[in-house]
């Protein structure tokens, strides 16, 4: 039997389980309103582990299986081929540890298999390419894996979803998995993105606790009101990144100007040997609850001010933990057409004031390498009514660099 007809019985396989899954719901449900089933996670356990033992393919030898789910991974590098993957990584405990040790991040690979994918940094080499489609009447913003809709067809995948929320005094733009919920005390729910009064400023607020080393620079937002969260859901949000938009008080002619801070990865990330923060799982809340960020901090060390420590000190002044700044690349001035330019490789096709290229904004005392301050780490741009593109690069997550388009919708008088 060829691999996809392996494919097809393990779909089958899952399909019978969740079909039990949903008869077992059913009849709790006819117990009435004021039953409450029990949410303890035994029984679940016990439940999957019954199925599993049940699954024909539950005991198939490790080298095995280990050599069936590199073939899979490897035959398919594209969606929806790639749904094969995620149906090995369904079928029981076993698979799925397996599945999570072959498939790579898309740094190594260039491909986005898992939900955890979106937090993790882009390839190093070529960008993903992407793009979003805006729907006006519901206000929300779909991104979706692939060239363009006419190029890709039938062949997107949504990866995230925004919905736009207006305020009184800011606009917040909610991120989440799914398109039809957009609840911050949801499993779906993946950041935000909030302006301020002018739409000047923008804060990334992300649901995933960011990386050790990078939690001072990652303060997590104030308490949500209560009669928003659920008991025993967690419901916090840290600040990850800072989008800033010059004014233009002349009222020149001109792109927009902006300024990406990007407190949750360091500038270490893009010098030589640098590794950007990559989480391999998404966070337990339980255990979020449990290890708050500290109140206090450490203390620092006092400074010598002598000669040899004012070298160190200067040097300490660029650390290797400062926070990734983006800036736009300025673009260039077209006699011929009298307007902006911006080389985008063919990505773009209409002018519009949204379109921008951001690339590293570094300091001489930071060595970073020159190829690397002209790498265009994230841009964006119009092809279309409502349509637009984004390729994204190491070392920006497909979260982060979508987020930071968004933050481009939003209307800004004072910068245009």
């Amino acid at each position: 039997m060829s691999f996809k007809g392996k494919l097809k019985e393990i779909r089958d396989d899952i399909s019978t389980t969740f079909s039990m899954g949903k008869l077992q719901r059913n009849r709790t449900n006819r117990r009435g309103r004021a039953y409450i089933a029990p949410e303890l996670g035994g029984g679940s356990e016990l439940f999957s582990e019954l199925i599993e033992e049940q699954s024909p393919w539950a005991n198939l030898p490790p080298e095995l299986l280990h050599d069936v789910i590199q073939r899979v991974e490897g035959s398919e590098t594209s969606w929806p081929g790639r749904r094969d993957v995620v149906a090995c990584a369904s079928v029981c405990k076993s698979w799925r540890e397996i599945t999570k040790a072959v498939v790579k991040t898309p740094e190594q690979c260039g491909c986005i298999t898992f939900p955890i994918s979106l937090k993790q940094p882009g390839p190093r080499d070529a960008p993903i390419q992407c793009f979003i489609k805006r729907e006006r009447a519901t206000s929300t913003y779909l991104l979706y894996l692939g060239l363009s809709p006419a190029l890709s067809g039938d062949m997107n995948k949504v990866l995230l979803a925004a919905k736009k929320i207006r305020k009184a005094t800011s606009t917040d733009f909610r991120i989440s998995f799914a398109g039809s919920n957009f609840c911050q005390t949801s499993n779906t729910y993946v950041g935000k993105l909030r302006s301020n009064f002018l739409g000047t400023k923008f804060t990334i607020y992300d649901s995933q606790t960011p990386c050790p080393a990078m939690k001072s620079n990652c303060k997590p937002q104030r308490k949500v009101r209560s009669i928003q969260v659920s008991p025993g859901v967690a419901a916090r949000n840290y600040n990850v990144a800072t989008v800033s938009y010059e004014l233009n008080v002349l009222r020149t002619r001109g792109p927009r100007r902006m300024h990406c801070t990007i407190h949750s990865i360091p500038i270490s990330a893009i010098q030589e040997g640098g590794i950007a923060p990559t989480p391999s799982e998404f966070n337990n809340p339980s255990n979020e609850q449990s290890s708050p960020f500290s109140a206090s901090k450490p203390k620092q060390p006092p400074i010598d001010f002598s000669s040899n420590s004012l070298a160190e000190s200067s040097e300490s002044l660029c650390s290797k933990n400062d926070p990734l700044i983006l800036k736009n690349k300025a673009p260039r001035w077209h006699e011929q057409l009298q307007c902006w330019c911006l080389n985008f490789k063919g990505r773009v096709t209409v002018a519009s004031v949204k379109n921008f290229q951001l690339v590293a904004a570094v300091e001489p005392c930071q060595n970073v390498p020159v190829e690397e301050q002209e790498k265009v780490i994230l841009q964006f741009g119009k092809i279309g009514k409502d349509i637009f593109t984004m390729d994204y690069r190491y070392p920006l997550s497909a979260f982060q660099a979508f987020a930071i388009c968004l933050s481009s919708f939003d209307t800004k008088p004072a910068c245009e």
